[in-house]
């Protein structure tokens, strides 16, 4: 009996540590357990804000939707920072379009190119008055609105107008943990104090305000709607339009409720107002309306939408979303901490990854691939670039959170036909993805756009990412039909040769837009992207137990070699001036995506590489680069085993290379912030961190010098 119960009991115990064991199976390690303090690491980066700055107003939002504050908490001051980073309000719904009242056709846009013995169509840029005008409007349509300034209307003792320099004591924070701003300062000796959150569901904006200022009389509540430009840029800012009619008004005023409605060319939407406490609401011009609160503390909601509004929420409700949103975001994942490091860049270099993760978390993840932008302000009409999806969206996967790149990915299903329809009109097989383009999928003409074609393997790498995230048929299922759609163009694109070998172009411009199309053929980043997506798609239809086309093997393993001169790899075949033309050694030295952004593939040479990225970091033009070239180049370096290089790229002093105190990655006076950079440096260091595939050194990317203890979890490896 006694050996019985003691067998029974040893049982049991064996029982009781297998499921403990199914338990530790199931969790990732942060569910298990959390080495790092992930808020210390996160609270010691919020952004403080002590004077006004045009380049430093800052954003909350849901990553559909961001709302852009200046020092005050709102909108109050937009045509000081107009030509800062803008106080931009945009949703990834809000787009418009002008009339047709010229019923211009797309096709007046295509020209023919002669590319491999025939005819082929492309969108371009065209001289000739109707035709420049045809191409100028679909270029601009449709175009991303600034749906509405919500601002205080602030006055002096006197009656005078505050202005900005009005303003003193001014204390101004973003607690990066929560996604709220706290906004303080003082006119003519009288605190006003401002909250402002974001909803994480809606497109709500939480506002609390207390101050003395409102029983005097002197601080209002403001909403205007500015028109939109139509033009390459958009910062919110255009008061009046002749030439445009847009209807603005109150369609509900209750005692705490009222609503605004607002008509467009082809977008109707809502602006709904809840409040707390006594307020009156009124129209006080033609685009322009007040909430007048009655007690010193005060808060109200206020909702974008194209849809119906709702008028259950309050300030609480909103603070509640915000806070409960970013911690869920915070706690999951990946995180980095580098309090240990002894490099006096460290400290900079987490305040960058801290911020980047939050910007691009709330501009960058909605249902629409982003533009460069982000929900600030338009960049090339509003419209996304599928070329920078993956600079916008690769980290996230590698950051643990591939469901933030995954929301946006059916879109591309969205748009399936219109791709499609491109290669087909193009007599190509498959689906050829649009380079600019918009909501709908519409190409956008480009002389320069129409003929990239390294955003074209793109979705075989979002593809394979989600893979790797969740390794299941189901998986497979879901992104196959476009996977193989993507191949099937770039088998078809790829030209067989008289030497027996596949060519790409010409009637191609590498990612490095400095080569003329029609007589560029053979760069070597998109040879190499091309071996590896093709490849890639193969071990698809081998997981899928289905017959690999022998076309896409056949192009695979026969492209032309990687272009090679004096033991470099040069930036195109055709360019054998590669690295002596002084225009070819600016914009981006996508040759070290070869082996970066890329994994090594059969085709690499890795002496022939690492002779390549030192003959880069010596005659480059630095100056004349993008945000996300110098990450790009980091992950080279990390690949070649030059940690030191790595470090060195992502700290490069040179303006493109600038991250300002908001976080975001400067690049020029119409291109204040370009959220690419900040996509790409969390790419850079996910990888110096976790490594790729073939790598078991901790830290890879960072220099084994003592220096750099950098401690981190929840990252994942780059293929």
């Amino acid at each position: 009996m006694k050996k019985y119960i003691s067998l029974l009991c040893f049982s049991l115990l064996l029982l009781s540590c297998a499921e403990e064991q199914k338990k530790e199976v199931k969790s990732s390690p942060q569910e298990q357990f959390s080495k790092i303090d992930r808020q210390a690491v996160i609270a010691r980066n919020n952004i403080q804000i002590n004077q006004l700055d045009t380049l430093a107003s800052l954003s909350v939002g849901n990553g559909a939707f961001a709302f852009t504050t200046d020092v005050t908490g709102l909108q109050t001051f937009p045509d000081t920072y107009q030509y800062g980073v803008p106080l931009g309000t945009e949703s990834e719904w809000g787009w418009d379009s002008f009339p047709n009242t010229e019923n211009y056709k797309f096709e007046e846009t295509l020209e023919d190119y002669d590319q491999y013995g025939r005819k082929v169509s492309y969108s371009v840029q065209k001289k000739g008055e109707r035709a420049s005008k045809a191409v100028d409007f679909f270029r601009s349509n449709p175009h991303r609105v600034q749906l509405g300034n919500l601002g205080f209307d602030l006055v002096k003792k006197n009656g005078e107008k505050v202005r900005p320099e009005d303003l003193t004591n001014i204390e101004q924070e973003l607690n990066v943990w929560t996604g709220e701003i706290t906004s303080r300062f003082k006119l003519e000796g009288i605190p006003v104090e401002v909250k402002t959150v974001c909803d994480q569901k809606e497109d709500i904006i939480g506002v609390e305000v207390n101050s003395e200022l409102i029983e005097n009389k002197q601080l209002k509540i403001r909403l205007r709607f500015p028109y939109p430009t139509g033009g390459w840029t958009d910062l919110g800012t255009q008061w009046e339009a002749e030439h445009l009619d847009f209807p603005s008004e109150i369609s509900a005023n209750e005692k705490n409720h009222a609503i605004v409605t607002r008509q467009m060319d082809s977008l109707n939407y809502k602006v709904g107002f809840n409040w707390q406490g006594e307020a009156k609401f009124s129209k006080k011009e033609d685009q322009y309306f007040e909430l007048i609160p009655q007690q010193n503390k005060f808060s109200f909601t206020c909702q974008f939408t194209n849809k119906a509004i709702n008028k259950e929420t309050d300030f609480s409700s909103v603070e509640t979303s915000s806070k409960n949103g970013w911690e869920e975001f915070w706690k999951s994942g990946g995180i980095v901490d580098f309090s240990a490091c002894t490099d006096e860049r460290a400290p900079e270099l987490e305040r960058r990854v801290v911020v980047s993760q939050y910007l691009t978390k709330l501009q960058c993840t909605g249902e629409i691939p982003p533009q460069e932008t982000g929900l600030t302000y338009n960049s090339w009409y509003g419209k996304p670039h599928l070329e920078m999806h993956w600079w916008h969206g690769v980290h996230f996967p590698l950051w643990g959170r591939p469901e933030l790149l995954e929301k946006s990915l059916p879109w591309y299903n969205r748009v399936f036909k219109k791709a499609k329809h491109l290669a087909e009109r193009q007599g190509f097989k498959g689906a050829r993805w649009q380079k600019m383009t918009d909501p709908y999928g519409d190409e956008g003409p480009s002389s320069v756009g129409a003929f990239l074609v390294w955003q074209q393997p793109h979705f075989i790498t979002y593809a394979e990412l989600m893979y790797r995230a969740d390794s299941t048929a189901a998986t497979l299922e879901n992104y196959k039909e476009r996977v193989f759609a993507t191949a099937d163009f770039m088998a078809s694109f790829a030209h067989l040769n008289e030497n027996g070998t596949y060519d790409l172009g010409p009637g191609v411009i590498p990612a490095q837009e400095r080569f003329p199309k029609m007589k560029t053929f053979n760069p070597t980043y998109e040879l190499a992207y091309w071996n590896w997506a093709l490849t890639t798609a193969l071990e698809w239809k081998e997981r899928l137990g289905e017959t690999p086309p022998e076309e896409w093997k056949k192009v695979a393993e026969n492209l032309s070699p990687l272009p090679v001169q004096e033991d470099y790899y040069l930036a195109t075949q055709s360019a054998t001036d590669s690295y002596t033309n002084p225009e070819y050694l600016t914009d981006h030295p996508s040759v070290l995506g070869t082996y970066g952004m890329l994994p090594v593939t059969p085709m690499l040479d890795k002496e022939i590489m690492n002779n390549t990225f030192n003959k880069v970091w010596e005659i480059w033009t630095w100056e004349d680069t993008w945000g996300w070239d110098f990450p790009m180049t980091a992950m080279a370096a990390a690949r070649l085993g030059k940690p030191e290089k790595a470090i060195d790229a992502l700290f490069m002093d040179v303006q493109t290379n600038t991250y300002l105190k908001n976080g975001h990655n400067y690049q020029e006076e119409r291109l204040t912030l370009y959220m690419p950079g900040n996509g790409g440096l969390l790419t850079a260091v996910a990888m110096m961190c976790a490594g790729w595939d073939e790598t078991t050194k901790k830290n890879p990317g960072f220099p084994d010098n003592g220096k750099w203890n950098v401690k981190w979890e929840g990252l994942k490896k780059m293929p």
